[in-house]
């Protein structure tokens, strides 16, 4: 099956001779991973042991535990539990791939200090706006709906596509499926469908992971997520709605990591919503979580990175304040009331 591809053939031709050989290397998610980032860097993983050579996924921090059947999960080496074996690793690396992100920062303050001190070879694979020059080779594509749809046409341009086993495929469909929002968003093109057929193809039952990722939800996440729905504010005359959880509630309904994905979509379920955005209070790291998502050509990214420290995709952006809750969401209204008024 044929797939476009812009990818520069010099960096294509690059990597094969890098990876032509047994090598040390450590495969890298973004910090706080999601299905994406997971999917991406442990479909690689599968790819990259069949071929010999001595592997290492080294998440920043934990990952959800609806993540936790991906096959290899269990392999992860999480950075902010075991700093020392972590940071040994990284040293030895002879190759360092990171995937769903593309500054260094996105890993933490510990873990880019790591980074930025090693003398290792760096490939960059990602789908997020203006891409850091830290990697010797970088495939950078915000054409792209998800990175592990980048990660499987990248496959396909080294000539890796008979290694990706039923266990990569499901690890990679993880991710297209997440990031696609189950298919829904923009940037679900005719060739995402294709490259997921192909996938089915290589073994992935889709409605079993479909079922891991979606239909687990503890009494507590349903609880949080009404809670959140309890707190949700419309803003009519702009087109925009916001939700928030304090950290009181979140310890109320004993929160987990990654219970609370997905609840910013749901602001923008509302008839006449074009704006959404979701905050959660976290005191220990002294900060306000943002999620941000839109419609249209709403351009969040440009507005996270203008008003709160983030960026992301035009529809699907992230940020943070430093503010109180109260008063970040006094001033993401004055803002609002300012630029869509």
């Amino acid at each position: 099956m044929y797939f476009r591809s812009m990818m520069n053939k010099s960096d294509i031709e690059g990597v094969k001779t890098l990876i032509s050989t047994p090598k040390r290397i450590s495969i890298i998610p973004h910090r706080n991973p999601d299905g994406d980032a997971m999917g991406s860097t442990l479909g690689l993983y599968h790819v990259l042991k069949q071929m010999q050579h001595e592997v290492q996924v080294i998440a920043p921090n934990a990952f959800p535990d609806f993540l936790a059947w991906m096959p290899a999960a269990d392999q992860v080496l999480v950075f902010e539990e075991n700093k020392k074996k972590a940071t040994e690793k990284l040293q030895q690396s002879d190759i360092v791939f990171t995937l769903d992100f593309n500054v260094l920062s996105r890993t933490g303050d510990a873990m880019t200090s790591v980074l930025e001190s090693l003398d290792t070879t760096f490939v960059m694979i990602d789908h997020h706006q203006m891409p850091a020059d830290y990697a010797k080779f970088t495939f950078s594509d915000t054409t792209y709906g998800s990175t592990c749809e980048l990660l499987y046409i990248l496959l396909q341009e080294l000539d890796l596509d008979a290694l990706i086993n039923k266990d990569a495929a499901n690890c990679i469909y993880t991710g297209i499926v997440t990031d696609s929002g189950s298919f829904r968003f923009p940037k679900t093109t005719s060739q995402t469908h294709q490259v997921v057929a192909s996938l089915i193809e290589k073994g992935v039952n889709n409605p079993e992971i479909h079922n891991a990722l979606f239909n687990n939800s503890s009494y507590n996440r349903l609880q949080l997520l009404g809670r959140a729905l309890q707190n949700m504010v419309i803003l009519p005359e702009f087109r925009t709605s916001y939700l928030y959880l304090t950290e009181d509630e979140l310890n109320q309904f004993h929160h987990k990591k990654g219970d609370t994905e997905g609840f910013v979509n749901y602001g923008l379920s509302i008839d006449g919503i074009d704006f959404t955005a979701f905050f959660t209070e976290n005191k220990e790291e002294g900060i306000i979580k943002i999620s941000f998502r839109s419609l249209g050509d709403v351009d969040v990214n440009e507005f996270a990175r203008t008003h709160f420290e983030g960026g992301g995709h035009i529809n699907a952006a992230g940020g943070k304040s430093t503010l109180s809750l109260p008063e970040t969401l006094e001033r993401f209204k004055s803002i609002i009331a300012s630029t869509k008024s």
